[in-house]
């Protein structure tokens, strides 16, 4: 077995299922991504060199290196509960372009990630029978939905996985966590692992005014973890309902004056809207909107049912929902607020991304 493993990451993102391969001794060896600032950011961590931006259908045959493993995940927005859940949006097609690098590229295994709702998808079929009688037909596929919280990631977020393999059909990775551990599994980790001990209260809510280059093209950064744990400005309204939603809570805490008309007129569903997280938990599914507590169980989980001065009213930052994402605290950041909170949400929790990396290197000759 090598010991350094190379490895293609496409549609790389900012760069966390490379972090967790990586983690786990395995050597970049190309990354594709279109994003400029999650390009930048994948590039400021790992190299520019080995980095292309740019559209993944722009890079030719002979710009594809062999490698050991290629792992990324095609665009899902068409899959997502949150998208359209058209089967005709054109970025659904992307896998194509995945598979075209499998055949050029002919790793010994590769892995596809992707949200929940891909395995039950037109695309997902059309995958099987490419592996059945079509163009990777000499690959074994396993496909499976995996929880991260399994795994060891302080977050409750279903994937699907996809570990594609012609050096012997390859099982899914065996949880090491669980809700209620037995059997020698190891508890969930917890909102508190990855957060506490952070300044609850920023001194700021704004980056820094620093600026880079990458690609040629100027971009705001490189930020350091610290520099984005910054706070927002919230309404006194907003701020209001905040102090009313305990740990686990949302929304349906909320006294009916302090409701908005559409919370008032829907009695029923979206149970993590204006939510808090809970200390001695996983959170739930970090989105790219996460800074929203309208859109989930973003709020920051310190809260007092007695003590009004020990709430902390706002929702996380990006620096805590990085590391709910297992980023590594000294990871670095390119871009907007806004292009940064789509980078993290994004991404595959780099816990994830070990576990696999860890499970199928006794299989790599």
């Amino acid at each position: 077995m090598s010991d350094s493993p190379s490895m293609i990451d496409l549609f790389a993102g900012c760069g966390g299922m490379t972090v967790g391969f990586h983690a786990e001794g395995y050597r970049p060896a190309l990354a594709v991504e279109w994003d400029l600032a999650a390009a930048a950011t994948y590039a400021a961590n790992f190299g520019e060199s080995h980095t292309h931006w740019g559209d993944i259908a722009e890079v030719t045959e002979e710009r594809i290196p062999q490698a050991d493993v290629i792992i990324g995940g095609p665009p899902c927005q068409g899959f997502s509960n949150l998208g359209s859940k058209d089967v005709d949006d054109p970025r659904n097609k992307l896998w194509k372009e995945y598979l075209r690098f499998v055949v050029t590229a002919r790793p010994q295994v590769f892995v596809i990630e992707n949200v929940e709702r891909f395995s039950k998808s037109s695309e997902f079929q059309l995958l099987l029978d490419e592996a059945d009688h079509g163009i990777i037909k000499e690959y074994q596929l396993t496909p499976g939905v995996l929880l991260a919280a399994d795994y060891g990631v302080a977050q409750r977020r279903p994937r699907t996985i996809v570990i594609g393999s012609r050096v012997g059909k390859i099982p899914l990775p065996s949880p090491t966590h669980a809700k209620a551990p037995m059997n020698g599994l190891k508890p969930w980790e917890t909102v508190r692992s990855r957060i506490a001990g952070l300044d609850e209260r920023p001194a700021t809510t704004e980056l820094p005014q620093t600026m880079t280059e990458y690609f040629g093209q100027r971009i705001r950064g490189v930020f350091k973890g610290s520099e984005i744990h910054f706070g927002r400005n919230p309404t006194p309204l907003s701020l209001d309902r905040y102090d009313h939603i305990p740990p686990g809570g949302g929304r349906f805490n909320l006294p009916d004056h302090l409701l908005s008309r559409c919370w008032r007129e829907k009695k029923t569903g979206t149970t993590d809207v204006m939510g808090r997280m809970r200390w001695d938990a996983p959170s739930l599914t970090i989105r790219t909107e996460f800074f929203k507590p309208e859109k989930g169980q973003y709020l920051h989980p310190q809260w007092d049912p007695d003590d009004p001065a020990r709430r902390v009213n706002r929702v996380i930052t990006h620096y805590e929902a990085s590391l709910l994402q297992d980023f590594p605290k000294e990871y670095l950041w390119c871009g907007s607020k806004t292009e940064i909170a789509k980078q993290i949400g994004n991404a595959v929790p780099s816990g994830l991304a070990a576990a696999i990396a860890r499970h199928i290197k006794p299989w790599l000759t």
